[in-house]
């Protein structure tokens, strides 16, 4: 009889066809999705040609997605997208070019390549995010996803699991992305301390049961940046409903032995949670919304693979509805996939950001990495939804980013300063 088992455990321990697996254990895990973007694209086949390797293990389990330079920015963007398209007609690769793009980690979910139970790789630090779905994602580099991509297989070592289980309801202007930064002013993020450092963390309880899909994987993104081997939530009926008339494999709901063992174990009542503000320059250098009102801002965006989604635009929309962006204040909101962007635009949303004085931009990461969108000058104050605030990010060294939630985003953007939108909900 097989030792009990977390969740993670529990999916790892299939993909390396074993009855058992431990912390520590380094094992052969068969990966069922690797998944790549523009910017890592290349690196990653010129890495699978030094193989030898002639094609992708399963070309129905590889995918690239266009989504940091999209569209592309400058002349070698431009080519460097004209060099991946060659190369993926050569490797019989899907991909999801202009018109069809989006950021890479909401695409692998919303068009059904990921699962529950599998394991997937994707070349960015914050693929952990699809881990609302139920699954194990890892970020890694080039040489991995290759190796990955021509054999279908990558060694891994097993992680400890973290448990948190979070409870009580969310107050109004609380959503799940003040979870994770909480956690992360506790915890510390990959640039400090990293107390969860190649953890799994596992995150439970009933607040967690009643989240969307879209609260979900913002919960688990917001986890990337501690450090973090994987995040997961363990699937249920919120996940199948979901995947209904999108999943392209048959999803696997595994679930943690409730004598399963944990590194750390910790309880979390969001009931009096206010919103959580990660001021300059770290992303764990937060403060509770209370200590950073009125902070002035000039930039407000609501994008990126944390809170793009269309519950995201909704929460912007529902404050911003019947009001004005303030005059010195510019807003950007760019939609995680053209799918939530046709969504925002049949139900309203857009018509209300437009009104509002809301530049709508298209999917991109660029707001995220201040290549396009969201790109700051000397002396610049922004307040967006972005996973990253370190100085320069957005550009100028100079400019200051706060990252909040899209609510606080929306009521600051009207203020001109950081904002409680509980003052207009």
């Amino acid at each position: 009889m097989s030792r009990p088992m977390t969740l993670t455990e529990k999916i790892l321990a299939q993909a390396a066809r074993l009855p058992e697996v431990i912390p520590g254990q380094m094992v052969t895990a068969r990966i069922d999705l690797v998944y790549t973007m523009d910017l890592w694209a290349k690196d990653v086949f010129d890495h699978l040609k030094e193989t030898g390797a002639k094609r992708v293990f399963d070309s129905e389990k590889v995918v690239i997605i266009f989504d940091h330079c999209m569209p592309p920015t400058d002349v070698r963007s431009a080519n460097l997208h004209n060099e991946i398209r060659k190369v993926a007609r050569e490797f019989n690769v899907p991909i999801y070019d202009v018109g069809h793009q989006g950021v890479m980690h909401q695409l692998v979910a919303e068009e059904g390549y990921l699962v529950p139970g599998v394991v997937a790789v994707g070349t960015d630090s914050h693929a952990p995010t699809g881990g609302g779905m139920g699954a194990v994602v890892v970020g890694m580099g080039a040489t991995d996803a290759a190796v990955a991509m021509a054999t279908g297989e990558l060694w891994l070592r097993v992680p400890s699991s973290v448990r948190v289980e979070v409870q009580g309801e969310m107050p109004k202007g609380t959503m799940s992305r003040d979870i994770m930064t909480s956690l992360m002013g506790q915890k510390g993020w990959d640039g400090t301390k990293a107390v969860w450092a190649y953890q799994a963390v596992e995150l439970a309880g009933e607040t967690v049961k009643r989240m969307s899909m879209d609260s979900r994987f913002a919960l688990c993104n917001m986890a990337s940046d501690m450090g973090i081997k994987n995040a997961i939530v363990a699937p249920d009926e919120v996940t199948l409903k979901y995947l209904e008339g999108r999943a392209r494999n048959t999803p696997q709901l595994f679930q943690s032995d409730t004598d399963a063992g944990y590194a750390d174990q910790m309880k979390l009542d969001v009931s009096d949670m206010e919103p959580q503000v990660a001021c300059p320059h770290s992303p764990d250098h937060v403060k509770p919304l209370s200590r950073v009102v009125r902070t002035r801002i000039n930039v407000a965006t609501i994008a990126s693979c944390s809170n793009g989604r269309l519950e995201d635009l909704h929460a912007a929309a529902r404050i911003l509805k019947g009001r004005k962006v303030h005059p010195d204040v510019r807003m950007i909101v760019s939609p995680a996939s053209q799918r939530i962007y046709g969504q925002a635009m049949e139900d309203g949303t857009f018509d209300v950001f437009l009104k509002a004085g809301v530049l709508v931009s298209h999917s991109t990461c660029g707001p995220c990495l201040g290549v396009q969108g969201v790109v700051l000058g000397d002396g610049d104050v922004c307040i967006g939804t972005l996973p990253r605030n370190m100085k320069g990010r957005l550009g100028s060294q100079n400019a200051e980013i706060y990252l909040a939630n899209p609510a606080v985003v929306a009521a600051s953007a009207i203020k001109g300063e950081i904002a409680d939108p509980r003052e207009f909900l």
